[in-house]
Formats: C-alpha cells, sequence, structure tokens
C-alpha cells in the first residue's frame, strides 16, 4: 500500500512515515500543498494523510481540486483545527476522515486502515428513496407519496442519515456522532425531540409508519413493521 503525506511539520511527517513504515506502508513525503497538489495528481496512492494547514497551498484546495477531477483516493485531513465547523469543512470540501493533533498512532493506523477497507470508487446516492419517503440531498427537498415535506437543516440531515441506513437499527450514539458532531452524550432529550418533530412530518398524516422505535437500542427507518 502505498501512502503520500503532505505536511509541512517535519517531526509530525518523520514520525508518521517511520510508523507507517515499520507497518508495511510505502510511504513518500511533500511539504508545500503545491507539490503535493502535483504528485497527488501525478501519481497513483492508496491514501493521502493531508496537514489542513500547508504553504503555498492550503488542504482544503489541494483536496477540492483533487476531487474536481474525478481523484477519489481515500483521504484523511489532519490538523491542529479542533472545531467541529473546520471538520465539517475537511469533510465537505471532499475528505474521507479528519484528524487532530495532538493524536496517537495508533488511533491514525486504524482510521488509515478503515479507509482503505472502503469499497474503490464507491458511488455516493443523491436520491434517496425509502418506500414512498424520497429526498433530494442535492436540492435538500423532500416528499412522502409525491407530497412535499419542509424540513429544518438538522431534521434533513437526520433524515438523509436514517435513510442512508435504511433497514438498519440507529443507536443514539451513531446519530450524535454523524447527525450533531458530538463524541459524548450531552445528557438531553436532543434526540428525542427531533426523533418527534420528524415523526410527525413524515409519518403522522400517512397510514403506513417508516420511522420505528427499537426500545433500549435507537431508531430504525423502515417500511416493515417492528414487532
Amino acid at each position: 500500500m502505498h501512502i503520500l503525506i503532505i505536511e509541512d511539520d517535519v517531526e509530525v511527517a518523520d514520525f508518521l512515515k517511520k510508523g507507517l513504515q515499520e507497518h508495511q506502508y510505502e510511504v513518500d513525503h511533500v511539504a508545500d500543498g503545491e507539490e503535493g497538489l502535483k504528485i497527488a495528481s501525478s501519481t497513483s496512492f492508496d491514501a493521502l494523510i493531508v496537514d489542513r494547514m500547508l504553504p503555498r497551498l492550503d488542504g482544503l484546495s489541494i483536496v477540492k481540486s483533487l476531487r474536481a477531477d474525478g481523484n477519489t483516493t481515500p483521504i484523511l485531513f489532519l490538523s491542529a483545527l479542533a472545531d467541529v465547523d473546520d471538520r465539517v469543512n475537511g469533510l465537505r470540501a471532499g475528505g474521507d476522515d479528519y484528524l487532530t493533533k495532538p493524536f496517537s498512532f495508533s488511533e491514525l493506523l486504524a482510521r488509515i486502515e478503515a479507509l482503505l477497507r472502503r469499497p474503490s470508487n464507491p458511488a455516493i446516492e443523491t436520491l434517496l428513496q425509502v418506500a414512498d419517503l424520497e429526498i433530494d440531498c442535492l436540492t435538500r427537498a423532500a416528499k412522502r407519496h409525491g407530497q412535499k415535506i419542509d424540513l429544518q437543516p438538522r431534521e434533513f440531515r437526520l433524515l438523509e442519515y436514517l435513510m442512508r441506513h435504511a433497514d438498519q437499527v440507529v443507536t443514539r450514539t451513531m446519530l450524535l456522532e454523524n447527525v450533531w458532531d458530538y463524541h459524548f452524550d450531552p445528557q438531553t432529550n436532543l434526540i428525542d425531540v427531533h426523533i418527534s418533530r420528524l415523526r410527525r412530518k413524515i409519518d403522522k398524516d400517512f397510514a403506513h409508519p417508516l420511522l420505528h422505535t427499537v426500545r433500549g437500542i435507537g431508531y430504525m427507518l423502515s417500511e416493515q413493521e417492528q414487532g
């Protein structure tokens, strides 16, 4: 497996390179953004590790440019920028994962292994449907049985996540991490309130409910009745 590290901190880059090579990865390293983009565009890699703040060209610009050119190589952002908005911006730019500094090498290795296990060139569906419920992830439109459903941004994000995991039990922890970007339980009824609002909008006026509570575990979006 061949990995490119784009990182201007020499100590961090050497630490990563040594650790990855000890786990049998072939590793290249460049220290500035323009050179990193050039090499990433012209050479085939199995994964990229990209710092957010780089000389000459920042990490977000590198990833946006690669994605615009159709490059689907898995990308892990590595950054000292730890705010939720920073992580969201990195993922929306086309990053597959985001790890903040300081970090443990074991966690970075686990994240790289997870990225490499993903199917190559997965198609990201933008039109999702469960029974007669449909959403368009590009226009942010939702409808059921042809009737428009008005959703707030967080409600749409919640519904999208549930639809992408249709017929699967989704736990509260999964929702907190993937819909709210919380990596802790705030010990509030935050999820219950949003689930209740979403249920009223997608199920109230229809005979067949789609959003089910799986007692003691979480929730499931399914056209199948839950016992």
